[in-house]
């Protein structure tokens, strides 16, 4: 026949199990509700830093991190107008909201990217542009109108070298050069009558009419790779200077939440704190046995409450050590109560008949040396422990002996 059962529904074993999986679930929906912007593919066919794609400008990335340029793509929107220093390039979107522009205030220095083109995504790869087009240039002025009202796009013939700053450079767009024209802006790389490189002194920007010198189908011809290369160290301050490519335009933008602030410098060390916290609780709570306690009366009932409140009492009167000759007088009695000594002897009698009873087995003395020891009071609570434990023992194995004898 089988033991009885176990009160608990459930074993050792499938408590573990639980728990370890709810912890689990609990720290995966914890990281998908922090990390999951992090965790999106961000490689995807469009006009953005991190595609790899015909007009994406990751290649322009690649390019400048080869020459050990200091250079990374920013999710952060401060970026563009309260970041440390550094020179940004803002690619703006095809058919994107130009209104931008004039909705903040950039920190210089900074370069905005006009758009030129525009493409399918291949639905078999969607990091790849199944065909590219022209965006038509009415649509860009159209864009355009509303920074800069008087603007115009062109587009003309490729002329074999134009003239720059840096000195005369050859650039190979695709098909036809992509120039803007403005009287609000002022003409740093000039070409026929428009601008590949202008400037807005109210908005201290400057503008790059034509991308294909800087995504990566136009990166494929050497000519536009140097060009890109000398026009960011014109633009730049310092060969220190950091280069950041905004990505917040396309859809990138990271917000700092509450939980990945939880895990970042400095608050992660309260994190820790509170997780080791959580997993004391826990553990706590998981080897927790037995029913709650019930809440018992303010003055217990009972012999064994009656001894503990006495006891409590001279405790707390500091009267423990003069207990040792009652305690010598109760063992004296009980014990000649207990082998039937005749109660006309006196107390010497009593003595000297429990000697002859024998010794104590682990110190070898009788009773009148315990006794002797407990007729005054004892030096300390410790003390009184120590000769009351031996004369208990002795009676003990006394009554134990005659009780073996009487058998």
């Amino acid at each position: 026949m089988s033991g009885a059962p176990s009160s608990s529904p459930f074993s050792t074993r499938v408590v573990a199990i639980l728990i370890a999986v709810a912890a689990i679930s609990f720290g995966a929906v914890l990281v998908m509700a922090g990390w999951a912007p992090e965790l999106r593919d961000r490689n995807r066919a469009g006009d953005h830093p991190y595609s790899t794609s015909a007009l994406g400008y990751n290649g322009f990335v690649r390019l400048l991190e080869d020459a050990g340029y200091p250079v990374k793509v920013s999710r952060l929107e401060s970026d563009l107008e309260s970041r440390g220093w550094g020179l940004m390039i803002v690619t703006l979107p095809a058919y994107g909201n130009f209104s931008v522009l004039d909705d903040r205030v950039f920190q210089p220095a900074t370069l905005v990217v006009l758009p030129k083109w525009t493409g399918r995504t291949d639905p078999l790869n969607a990091a790849r542009q199944a065909d590219t087009r022209f965006i038509e240039a009415r649509d860009l002025n159209d864009q355009l109108s509303v920074p800069y009202p008087d603007a115009e796009i062109l587009r003309v013939r490729v002329p074999e070298s134009i003239e720059t700053p840096f000195g005369a450079a050859p650039i190979k767009p695709d098909v036809r050069l992509q120039l803007i024209k403005a009287a609000s802006l002022e003409t740093i790389i000039a070409v026929e009558d428009g601008a590949l490189l202008a400037y807005d002194p109210a908005r201290s920007l400057y503008i790059l009419s034509d991308p294909d010198v800087f995504h990566t189908f136009g990166l494929a011809q050497r000519e536009n790779a140097r060009f890109a290369v000398q026009l960011v160290d014109f633009l730049r301050y310092d060969t220190t200077e950091p280069i950041l490519l905004d990505a917040t335009l396309h859809g990138f933008e990271r917000s700092e939440n509450l939980l990945k602030m939880m895990f970042s410098v400095p608050y992660v060390g309260v994190t820790l704190v509170a997780l080791a916290a959580a997993l004391l609780l826990g553990w706590a709570a998981t080897i927790r046995f037995g029913p709650p306690l019930v809440e018992a009366r303010a003055i217990a009932l009972g012999k064994q409450a009656l001894a503990d409140n006495s006891a409590g009492l001279v405790a707390m009167a500091r009267r423990e050590a003069r207990m040792a000759p009652g305690f010598l007088a109760l063992v004296r009695r009980r014990l000649a109560r207990e082998i039937g000594a005749p109660r006309t002897l006196t107390e010497a009698q009593v003595s000297d008949m429990f000697d002859r009873l024998g010794p104590d087995a682990e110190t070898g003395r009788v009773f009148s040396q315990m006794e002797a020891d407990l007729k005054e009071p004892a030096t300390s609570r410790d003390d009184l422990l120590t000769k009351t434990r031996a004369l208990y023992r002795w009676r003990k194995e006394i009554i134990r002996r005659t009780l073996h004898e009487r058998n």
